[in-house]
This record gives C-alpha cells, sequence and structure tokens, in this order.
C-alpha cells in the first residue's frame, strides 16, 4: 500500500447502525434494537478488531473500518476522548505514515445500572459476515436478504438470529406444512496473502465457472453431514442438481480451482483500485489464521523532559493548523487560540516560542520516512522503560501522577538466586496499546515487507486516528546480572545447542516465512541466547507466581528486555511480569506482594526446582531440532515451560530449559543451585 492508494467504494452505504434514529422516528415506525453482543476492549483489539469475524450466538459479524467509527464519534458534541501515549504515538504515526494520528478508545460509555441509557449512542459498527446463510432445517444456501432476522427480548443476546420463514426440512415435503428454522453462516470463505477477504462463489464453484442450466437464480444447498475435520460440505443446485464437494479447494490442487483474488477489503466496503493478482486460500470462518493483529504497546513511564517539549510542539501544531503559520510571531494570539484546548498557562514566552517553531518545521519527506521505518527496531519502544526500570530514586518509593507509574524497591533476600541483582515492585503501571493494522494468513512477525502486507484501517490512506486501550495493573520487576549473562551468552554461543537452534531458525524461516515477503536474513530474526535466558525464566516464574498471587496463569504477561550491547544501546537482560486490565481502575495486589523478600525467596526457588524436572524428561529435557525438524524450542513443553497465548509475547517460542539450569547431559545453565 502506498500513499496515493484509494479506495473504490460507495459512501452511501456507509455503516452507521443507528444512523437511520431520526428517519424511523419520523415515521414513527416501531423498530427493536436489542443489544445482540458485546466484547471486551482488549479483546476488540487483539481478537476481533476490525476486519476480524466475532462470533456471535447465532451468527457472525465483522467490526468495520474506522471511517465508520467517525460517525460514531460525531453524535456527541464534545470531540472524541483520546489517550496520551506521545512515545507510542510517534510510532504509530510512523508506521501509518501519517503525521497527525491520535489515539482513541473504543467508542464506549459505562452505563450506571444495566437498564440505564447512558452511551445507547456508542458502540462498534459492524456488518453481518458471512452474508451467505446456510439452514439448519432444509440446508438451503442462499444470501443474507433470504432470511428473516428475529430480535425480541432486550437482555437476551442469545436470542437474536437470522431465520428461514417457510423450511420444509431435509425430505422437502410440504404435507407438514413449513416451519421457522435458524440459519447459520456458510463457514467458508477466500482470503489473499495482502490481506484481501471475499465470500466464497458458491454458484460458480457448483456450476464450474458457468451459469445455471435452467435458472437464472439457482436453488443451492449446502449438504454437510460429516463430522470430519476439513472442508466436508457439498454444494448442490437443486435447479439442475449438479454437485460439487468442497474438498476440491483444498490444498496445493485446489488453488488452481479457486478464482483470483478481487482484491475486496470487506471492513472497509471497498475493492482495490488496481485489483489483486494475487492466488486465493479457501478458509474457515473460525480459522486461527484469518485475523492476525498489528500492535504496538509501551508501559507509560515519565516524560523527559525533550518528550515534554516535543508533545507541546505537536498539541499546538494539531490544535491550531493552518492559523498557526500565520500567527506564529504572535504569542499573545498564539496563548488566546489555544485557551480550552492546550494549557500553556504554566509555559513560559521563551518555552512557547520553541514549541511554536518546532511545530511549524517542515515535515519529513517520503525518503526520510521509508528510511526510518527501515532503519526502526520494536526495541526503541522498550529502551526507554528499561532505562527508567534502572535509574535510582530517593526514598524507597516513587510515584509519578502524570503516568501513574509507582515503584517500590525491594531489598534482595540473602537466600535470592546471586544472579538477580535488582527488584522492583510496580504497584501501579499503565499500559497502552495500539493497532496498526492486522495481515491475513500469516503473522506480524512473517511479513518482511509491511508497506505490502498490512491491511490498512481506513478508506483514507492518512488517518487521523487509530484504536487504542488502556491498560491499569501491578507488576514485579527483575534484572539479571549483566556481566554473568555476557559472560554466560558469549558461551552459549560456540556450542553445539546453539547451532542446532540457528539451524532449525533457518529451516523454520524458509518454510513457513510469508512466500511474498521481501528477503530477509533469517539471522536478523532470531533472538540472542540471553532471550532465550529471560524469557524461559519469566515462563516458570509466570506458573509459580499463578499458584499464589491470586490471578490466573492467563491473566499474568511478560515483558522482556534482552538484547545486547549495539549501536550505542546500552545491554538489558530483565523482565516484568504483570496482570493488567482495561475495564478497571487497576487490580487488587496479589502480585506485587509476592516482591517481599522473602515470599519472592521462595517463589524463585520452586519454580527453578520445578523447572529441573518435567513429566516429560528425558523426552523433553533432551529435545534438540535436528534436520528437518523446524521446532524453535528445545527443553520445553506444555508440561513444563509453556505458558498460554494471552501470557507469552513469542508464541512459546525461545524457550529451553538448559539455558537455566544444568540438566542431565548439559552444562549450560544461567543460574546456580544447590540441588
Amino acid at each position: 500500500m502506498t500513499d496515493e492508494t484509494r479506495y473504490v467504494y460507495d459512501p452511501t452505504r456507509a455503516v452507521d447502525p443507528l444512523g437511520d434514529l431520526e428517519e424511523e422516528a419520523e415515521k414513527a415506525a416501531k423498530r427493536n434494537r436489542a443489544k445482540v453482543g458485546s466484547a471486551r476492549p482488549s479483546s476488540l483489539l487483539y481478537t476481533y478488531g476490525p476486519g476480524s469475524i466475532m462470533d456471535l450466538p447465532q451468527f457472525t459479524v465483522m467490526p468495520t473500518g474506522l471511517d465508520d467509527w467517525d460517525r460514531i464519534w460525531r453524535r456527541r458534541d464534545s470531540p472524541p476522548l483520546t489517550i496520551h501515549a506521545p512515545r507510542l504515538r510517534e510510532v504509530v504515526r510512523m508506521m501509518l505514515r501519517s503525521p497527525d494520528v491520535q489515539l482513541r478508545p473504543h467508542p464506549w460509555q459505562p452505563k450506571k445500572h444495566s437498564r440505564s441509557a447512558e452511551g445507547n449512542d456508542l458502540g462498534v459498527p459492524a456488518r453481518v459476515f458471512p452474508q451467505w446463510l446456510r439452514c439448519t432445517g432444509c440446508d438451503m444456501l442462499g444470501m443474507l436478504s433470504q432470511f428473516d432476522y428475529k430480535n425480541t427480548h432486550p437482555f437476551r443476546t442469545d436470542l437474536a438470529t437470522f431465520e428461514h420463514t417457510k423450511c420444509t426440512g431435509r425430505a422437502g415435503s410440504r404435507a407438514r406444512g413449513t416451519m421457522r428454522r435458524p440459519a447459520v453462516p456458510a463457514r467458508y470463505l477466500l482470503a489473499c496473502a495482502d490481506g484481501h477477504l471475499d465470500e466464497f462463489p458458491y454458484e460458480l464453484w457448483v456450476h464450474r465457472g458457468q451459469p445455471c442450466s435452467r435458472a437464472e437464480m439457482p436453488a443451492l444447498k449446502m449438504e454437510d453431514r460429516t463430522a470430519g475435520k476439513g472442508a466436508s460440505a457439498v454444494i448442490i443446485c437443486a435447479s439442475c442438481d449438479m454437485r460439487r464437494p468442497m474438498n476440491e479447494a483444498q490444498g496445493e490442487a485446489g488453488k488452481a480451482k479457486l478464482p483470483q483474488c478481487r482484491g475486496r477489503h470487506p471492513h472497509l466496503d471497498a475493492f482495490e483500485p488496481k485489483g489483486c493478482r494475487n492466488t486465493t486460500k479457501l478458509m474457515l470462518v473460525g480459522a486461527s489464521n484469518l485475523w492476525f493483529p498489528a500492535t504496538q504497546s509501551i508501559i507509560v513511564m515519565p516524560e523527559s523532559q525533550q518528550e515534554k517539549e516535543e508533545d507541546l510542539a505537536d498539541r499546538i501544531r494539531t490544535s491550531l493548523g493552518d492559523k498557526l503559520a500565520k500567527y506564529r510571531a504572535n504569542l499573545d494570539m498564539i496563548r488566546d487560540l489555544l485557551e480550552d484546548r492546550v494549557d500553556v498557562t504554566q509555559v513560559s514566552d521563551h518555552e512557547l516560542a520553541q514549541a511554536v517553531e518546532a511545530a511549524v518545521a517542515p515535515p519529513a519527506t517520503v525518503e526520510e520516512q521509508e528510511e526510518k521505518i527501515r532503519d526502526w527496531d520494536p526495541v526503541d519502544l522498550l529502551v526507554p522503560e528499561w532505562r527508567y526500570l534502572l535509574g535510582d530514586f530517593t526514598g524507597s518509593r516513587d510515584e509519578d501522577s502524570k503516568s501513574g507509574l509507582t515503584l517500590a524497591k525491594r531489598q534482595r533476600g540473602q537466600r535470592l538466586q546471586p544472579e538477580i541483582t535488582r527488584v522492583l515492585a510496580v504497584e501501579r503501571l499503565r499500559k497502552v496499546n495500539a493497532l496498526v493494522g492486522f495481515t491475513r494468513i500469516d503473522d506480524m512477525d512473517r511479513v518482511g515487507d509491511l508497506p505490502r502486507r498490512l491491511a490498512p484501517l481506513t478508506r483514507t490512506p492518512r488517518p487521523a486516528w487509530t484504536v487504542a486501550t488502556e491498560d491499569r495493573g501491578e507488576g514485579i520487576f527483575l534484572q539479571l546480572d549483566e556481566d554473568k549473562v555476557a559472560a554466560w551468552e558469549k558461551h552459549i554461543l560456540d556450542t553445539g545447542l546453539w547451532y542446532a537452534h540457528r539451524e532449525a531458525h533457518h529451516r523454520n524461516f524458509e518454510r513457513r516465512f510469508s512466500e511474498t515477503a521481501g528477503q530477509v536474513n533469517p539471522d536478523s530474526r532470531l533472538k540472542p541466547p540471553r532471550y532465550w535466558l529471560v524469557h524461559t525464566f519469566a515462563h516458570i516464574l509466570i506458573r509459580e507466581l499463578a499458584l499464589t498471587c491470586g490471578y490466573s496463569a492467563a491473566s499474568l504477561s511478560e515483558r522482556l528486555y534482552a538484547w545486547p550491547a549495539a549501536d550505542g544501546r546500552e545491554p538489558a537482560a530483565g523482565l516484568l511480569i504483570c496482570t493488567t486490565a482495561s475495564d478497571s481502575d487497576g487490580t487488587l495486589g496479589g502480585l506485587v506482594q509476592l516482591s517481599d523478600p522473602a515470599r519472592l525467596e521462595r517463589v524463585v526457588a520452586s519454580a527453578l526446582r520445578k523447572a529441573r524436572r518435567c513429566s516429560s524428561d528425558p523426552v523433553c529435557a533432551m529435545r534438540v531440532p535436528q534436520d528437518p525438524e523446524d521446532f524453535l524450542h528445545g527443553a520445553a513443553c506444555h508440561c513444563c515451560v509453556m505458558a498460554s497465548e494471552t501470557s507469552c509475547e513469542r508464541a512459546n517460542r525461545f524457550l529451553d530449559r538448559r539455558f537455566l539450569l544444568d540438566l542431565p547431559a548439559s552444562n549450560l545453565g544461567y543460574f546456580t543451585t544447590n540441588e
């Protein structure tokens, strides 16, 4: 996708679920608007964002692009809320190639009680997708318009359904009359590697690309009476009796029988203006690789003086727009224009003048932007967090009211492993997560040419905002001894085990990396040994902490700081185990309590002791990937180390217990224990 991309669509069909309220009110027509479903903010970001398919009890819907969300925001006289996270906002602007992007929460407002009306004018717009449905009574396959929508109970979302009102049953006999039967989504779709998604062309499929010989609008059926995996259905034309099984569309042989991609973005109600040259792939509605979010996140830290100055200049620029250049020399006028927009009452004239000059500076050229994107490393988001967590603060507690971050020093217990040099109780933290796009078929880290593969969130090439969430919670921060980590890492790089992991990563990369991505050196995607060490340590801690902290293991997540020194960046070896929630003001303190020296000693000792043995040993303890194997873990399995996908930032890759401890037939462990 380039900056010049324009998507072809009909603006009169923009999705606005409540847009006809006034028209219906004038007609005095009654219309059922009972609720049909809801989702948590985190799931709307990581699982059911724009372009994904959300399962409701009786049918599926697709949240639309952010253009349609603007229609929801405009119902309010006040400007939309924004989330303040300048460091993340700058990265999002860079990735979206739009200089004015703001971070906004989901359009939602809490209710005082279940029957109150607050926030009824807000919500995430969505359309029913796929729009081919199958009757559960007679197997009729038809478009959405051929079925009736029923939703009668305002507090029973599971009763909202589409029905076939004249179903005769599978026998086709009308002796017993017709009845109403629910319809379910026809579960087949077509997707391409560039993020396009389309309905499956059932009519063309059953007639092998030709029109029906007996009817202009043929009657289709989908028979699916087996419980097997994959495409087990058969498409039947009741008008001409032609049949074709869906399993012909599967596998390599099936690719040649599928049509070329039309370049459709159903969440934008748009098509690529120049079409798409990709081949399509058969997908199921519930497939896990149908939608992968591309997100960035930060732990909000107190801003440096430079960050404050840059943020002030940015707010002045976005608030004043074209007026800024006109009145740049008149600071009094600037102050008047900024009233009720940007608080500059505590800003001196000198500081304001500097901010204005920075705000009117020319933006970076396209070439400079592209170079910045190529050189950007996701680690850059973690570096400021690492530096602040290592910083020394006066007293035993440091609280920043603006960022919400509250840190407390913890003494090292006498029996705590000497390889751990620093412990902090993170009593309060704020994590901001932003969506920059999504991919299909391949996950974000399998894509090398992001500008091409990242599906857009809006029809406009330069979006004004993107959706973000704020999570609040608590955590424990641990720092490892850098000198010991560096010496250990140098030793690991010369071992046969590391060579085997490196070769397995090469095989994995070559086989599974997106075939449409550019040439990328596999070694640039391989995490260094210290990352494997910190990652494995975080997983065993999550397992042990979950036993006593009061939160489930799936509620705990890791944030890893593990990189060697490079390009002026100081090395890092540490981890933050935290629990956060986006729909509450914080957590209960159960995790922070375990940072107490005596308790942490027991947690770490117990976690390391349990990591020595796995119920799958000796197979697990001696697992080394050998050609042609390409898995990205060693002595690690679901019995000993692996965690849920909500906890792990790398989908359980780059794990090996041998990097933690000396297991049988290995002497590679970082930690020394008494056993």
